[in-house]
């Protein structure tokens, strides 16, 4: 959500820091906290003031009129203040329906004043601009202020002044106190504005002889600009509202979402509930809560919540823990219900997040079965019949009662199957349309031929809409009626390759002549070329680095649709409308500050450019055109017939809601004509009434479908437009969040924009208002399918839609990787592993997360042991590891490889080359023996050769013995390295027959030259023989075959290229110079001269 309601503290803290006036601001930070967990002596220490002050106290727990309910303790000495708490401390208060604990309280300094001293001031913001209210007589029975006060709206982008203040608010204040109120009130607004505020209010804000005291305030910022205020705002804690306790869970999922792209929400009602839900889309959770306190489940509903967006399986794994968690803590003696819903998505892989929740069912299946839990599965989108699939198997398989349901059922009726009001069917009918693309038998890469374009209702021409009005010189250009046509062209910001390939298979089945997207931007790249399909034949998309460039060589483009982030959705949609061939933008990132929004809307507005969202999937007009990811797949363009338009437009908020209107439609009508989702912000980029308006004047539509919720004021507009005779055409409403006045306290739900600050702003008050203007609104959205069928059902009884003969759809081909996903083909993978796995959330080595090697400890040696042998060692195997890579990480800078590394590092090459060079030269002669000594030593113990045998033998056969002999060392100069690791093999390993058969054969090499010592090689080689024989992991032919693999020679190569490493950087450090063998270090042995 954006806007939310902060802490008196917070709210003065912010604003004794940041604001700036030359009114004298009094008693700034003289505020003391308490809480239960205060000590009096300490906070006396820190606030000095309040041993000789008189002071005032209050609970700070948003709570509205304090002073009329008695709540604020006045003119007191700290004693006092003390005896107030206590009488006040833990004490269950209510609060209109809102019961609650007082926990939280301010204390700070008593202002002595008169009546006539105390001032209200508001700000608030509003989609046109901000409005300042301000009324001579505030305090305690100010009244209603929206009927008193004077007031002054200030424009978007503009700013206040002092003389306006003084000549439109304070008409009724004495002089004496015009010059200070105007500047604080200037200064007020300019704060409000600087740190992104979306509601402050003061009341009383008393003015004596001293200076401005700001009493009481009330405050709620934008918390999507929390990247902008960051270094302003600090760390802001966000209450809950008044009668709802703060619960861990709550932070712990706040805090998923704050780490995820995608959206995760979660509010605590009644931990004691029955009724769970586990509901993806914002609408759609809306619509699940909406329905069951309907049916009478208010006061068993025991959270709302919503996760959307395409979380990964990790993210819906925790957020179902979560959840599964709060359920299974207290019994109860009906058993519970989980609802695991939503409504069809547009992009998100239905199957891989149910995966996430398949797991936690299992983690919790026992908790579940003892609290006898029953869940209600209902979804549809990508891969849905897989999820689906898979939930029902899990049901099956833990014995726990899961009943599974897809886009043939109503997406709320498995709400009143799990209250009881409705049959549960034995055998749900099944829709069978995913992979439902039809495959080209002919192979042609053409395009198909022309389908049905027009709508069902009547034949039309191309432009089969009414042009945007001429308007007079000097007035705002009117924006298009008609936003798409058959020919829309469209630059596409952001590398979103997934959603253009769903706009071109969207094209080529509605059998557009060419792709509808002509170029992409992406600043993060040079320009290059994308490759997509259009059908079977593969086509190239240019892709820009700068948008002037795409608008440039890209003259017929009209459309830009936006996927910039949060951060910069502003200025990517700023910079396209100073392009005027620009007509229409949709932006899809959630989470644009309001603030930016209502600029974006007012630059719009000036040029008649025509925004959909922020915060949406976009809109769709079947058989022409679709933004990004709207509709969903293929297969769910192809169920809901949206390759080709009907007789029904329909504007909804949410997008995920706006993909269920389409199936709705589609079942109980001819069809879609064309459908926009205007997003889930508080001021979306385009209305209500400007949708229903343009749907008004297109003759191809019948009728209209507007799908409005709680919060703000649009849908009176659509009252108002039916009441004046401007709109004609049967609209069909239904506003979402009727539950809201049922609960006790504020929630706020999935959109920004969901939330009721006034009476008029329910759903309850906007569906009755709807009703009473003449729409047709359904008792609940239940009844919304039913309703719109009927409505449909006249008009073509009356002739004013003519339904048309159904044509098949062109054919297109299936995505290769989409059809893999849903498994209707196989094709041999080109790689196998089976040592790591980095798809997931969490990295896994050999079957062992990330997470529990650092848990457990293991160490390089113990993930040695999983990448290369996919065991867990014993401990003192990943030790030996651990040494041998020790011991063999350098042996200085004279060895050939080390030689070679410095070398290369002298030449100027980079650190990967002179690494690779020094590593060309280990082999037999150098560092590579540990295999060959390994594979030597084993064949002649096993074959049961004596030492001396073995000896004579590879001396007869002319033949080195790998592992044995030095350049430097000997009997009598001992290899320290060899020594450290003997001791530890002969302390730690249960066996030694190979190391002790080598240590036989080095008694007799060396006493014919003391050179021939068993080196660090071929110790290394046999001791590892041992270790893979004798540890009890492996068996005598899976040990035979790491030695013939070549893994002993991985010590080493592992081992020297720490030192090999250390060389390069030493070089470098050093700074040395190209390297150049001296002459009088080579012997030049030439042939004599010979003449001719």
């Amino acid at each position: 959500m954006s806007a939310k309601a902060i802490s008196e503290e917070t709210g003065k803290d912010l604003l004794y820091k940041h604001i700036c006036t030359s009114a004298a601001v009094q008693n700034r930070f003289s505020y003391a906290r308490v809480t239960t967990e205060t000590d009096w002596d300490s906070l006396t220490k820190e606030h000095p003031w309040l041993l000789t002050e008189r002071l005032v106290v209050k609970p700070d727990q948003l709570i509205k009129r304090r002073g009329k309910l008695g709540l604020v303790g006045i003119n007191l000495d700290l004693q006092g203040v003390k005896e107030w708490v206590k009488s006040h401390i833990m004490k269950e208060t209510t609060v209109g329906k809102a019961k609650g604990v007082l926990k939280n309280f301010l204390i700070e300094p008593f202002v002595p004043h008169t009546q006539e001293e105390e001032f209200y001031v508001c700000i608030y913001a509003t989609r046109e601009g901000d409005h300042v209210l301000f009324h001579h007589e505030g305090g305690v029975e100010v009244g209603d202020v929206d009927a008193k006060a004077q007031r002054l709206m200030v424009a978007v982008d503009d700013k206040l002044s002092e003389e306006q203040v003084r000549d439109q608010l304070l008409i009724h204040v004495p002089e004496n106190k015009k010059e200070a109120l105007s500047s604080f009130i200037v200064a007020l607004f300019n704060f409000y504005e600087d740190l992104y505020f979306t509601y402050l209010e003061i009341n009383p804000l008393v003015v004596t002889h001293k200076g401005v005291y700001v009493l009481d305030m009330a405050a709620k910022i934008d918390a999507t600009a929390d990247y902008i205020c960051k270094a302003k705002w600090g760390d802001i804690e966000f209450p809950p509202p008044f009668g709802r306790e703060a619960y861990p869970e709550e932070a712990y999922i706040a805090d998923l979402d704050a780490k995820s792209g995608a959206s995760l929400k979660l509010t605590l009602l009644n931990p004691s509930g029955r009724i769970w839900t586990m509901v993806a889309g914002g609408g759609a959770s809306v619509v699940y809560s909406d329905t069951i306190c309907d049916l009478g489940g208010v006061d068993e509903l025991a959270n709302y919540g919503e996760y959307s967006g395409a979380p990964s399986e990790q993210q819906t794994y925790d957020y179902a823990k979560t959840i599964l968690s709060l359920m299974t803590r207290e019994k109860h003696p009906e058993g519970k219900v989980l609802i695991i819903g939503g409504s069809i998505a547009n992009f998100t892989n239905v199957a891989a997040t149910f995966k996430g929740i398949v797991r936690a069912i299992k983690d919790y299946q026992g908790p579940l079965k003892e609290h006898e839990v029953t869940i209600f599965v209902r979804r549809g989108g990508p891969n849905y019949q897989e999820g689906l699939r898979v939930m029902g198997e899990v049901g099956k398989t833990t014995g726990i009662p899961i009943h599974v349901f897809g886009t043939e059922t109503h997406m709320t009726a498995i709400v009143g199957m799990a209250m009881g009001h409705r049959p549960i069917p034995n055998q749900p009918p099944m829709d069978a349309h995913t992979a439902n693309f039809l495959l080209n038998a002919s192979n042609s890469a053409m395009t198909p031929a022309a389908t049905r374009t027009a709508s069902f209702s009547e034949p039309r021409t191309p432009n089969d809409a009414i042009p945007a009005k001429k308007c007079k010189a000097g007035l705002p250009a009117a924006k298009a009626t008609t936003l798409f046509r058959k020919n829309s062209k469209a630059i596409v910001w952001g590398m979103q390759t997934r959603a253009v390939q769903g706009m071109m298979d969207f094209d080529y089945v509605c059998s557009r002549e060419e792709p509808s997207v002509a170029a992409m931007v992406y600043p993060f790249t040079g320009d290059h070329k994308q490759k997509f399909y259009w059908g079977h034949k593969e086509i190239l998309v240019p892709v820009y680095k700068n948008m002037a460039d795409a608008m440039k060589r890209h003259p017929e483009v009209d459309v830009l649709i936006s996927f910039a982030s949060l951060r910069s959705a502003f200025d990517s949609t700023v910079e396209g409308m100073q392009h005027p061939q620009i007509h229409t933008i949709a932006i899809i990132a959630e989470g644009i500050p309001e603030a930016q929004t209502r600029k974006l809307i007012k630059m719009a507005d000036e040029k008649a450019v025509t925004i959909i969202g922020p915060a949406t999937v976009g809109g769709i007009k079947p058989g022409c055109f679709k933004i990004g990811n709207t509709g969903g797949m293929l297969d769910n363009i192809l169920a809901s017939k949206l390759y080709r338009p009907g007789s029904v437009a329909y504007v909804s908020r949410s997008g995920g809601m706006s993909n269920e209107l389409n199936n709705i439609i589609s079942r109980t009508t001819d069809g879609v004509y064309e459908g926009v989702a205007i997003g889930g912000d508080r001021y979306p980029g385009s209305t209500f009434m400007e949708h229903v308006l343009r749907y008004q004047d297109t003759p191809g539509i019948k009728m209209i479908v507007m799908l409005g919720e709680i919060g703000g004021t649009e849908e009176y507009k659509i009252c108002q437009g039916i009441r004046e005779g401007r709109i004609t055409k049967p609209v069909v409403c239904w506003c979402i969040g009727t539950c809201a006045t049922m609960f006790a306290s504020e929630v706020q739900f999935g959109h920004a924009g969901a939330c009721a600050n006034q009476a008029s702003e329910t759903a309850v008050a906007k569906n009755q208002a709807l009703r009473d203007a003449g729409a047709y609104v359904p008792k609940s959205f239940d009844e919304l399918g039913s309703v719109i069928k009927t409505v449909y059902d006249e008009l073509v009884a009356n002739g004013t839609i003519i339904p048309a003969q159904e044509v098949p759809p062109p054919t297109v081909p299936m995505d290769y990787s989409w059809a893999r996903e849903l498994g209707l083909i196989r094709k041999p993978a080109s790689f196998m592993t089976s040592i790591c796995d980095e798809r997931g959330q969490e990295l896994i080595y050999a079957g062992m997360p990330i997470t529990e090697v650092f848990k457990e400890e293991m160490g390089l040696g113990g993930v040695l042991g999983l990448l290369w042998f996919q065991r867990r060692l014993p401990r003192y195997a990943c030790q030996f590891i651990e040494k041998c890579l020790m011991v063999t990480a350098d042996h200085g800078p004279a060895v050939s490889g080390a030689h070679n590394t410095i070398v290369c590092t002298r030449a100027g090459k980079d650190l990967i080359s002179c690494l690779t060079s020094g590593l060309l030269t280990i082999g037999d002669r150098f560092g590579g023996a540990l295999d060959a000594a390994a594979k030597q030593f084993s064949k002649a113990f096993d074959s049961g050769m004596l030492p001396m045998e073995f000896v004579n033998k590879m001396k007869k056969d002319g033949k080195l013995i790998m592992g044995i002999g030095h350049r430097v060392k000997s009997i009598n100069n001992p290899d320290v390295r060899v020594q450290i690791l003997k001791d530890f093999v002969k302390q730690s390993f249960p066996s030694t027959q190979l190391l002790d058969y080598a240590l036989d054969v080095e008694k007799i090499t060396t006493s014919k030259k003391p050179n021939l010592i068993l080196n660090v090689d071929g110790f290394i080689g046999v001791a590892f023989v041992d270790l893979l024989r004798t540890c009890g992991g492996f068996t005598r032919d899976e040990a035979d075959e790491f030695v013939e693999i070549g893994a002993l020679n991985g010590i080493f190569v592992l081992g020297r290229s720490m030192g090999f490493i250390g060389h390069y950087l030493d070089q470098k450090r050093l700074k040395q110079g190209l390297y150049r063998h001296p002459w009088d270090d080579i012997s030049y042995v030439l042939p004599e001269h010979m003449s001719m």
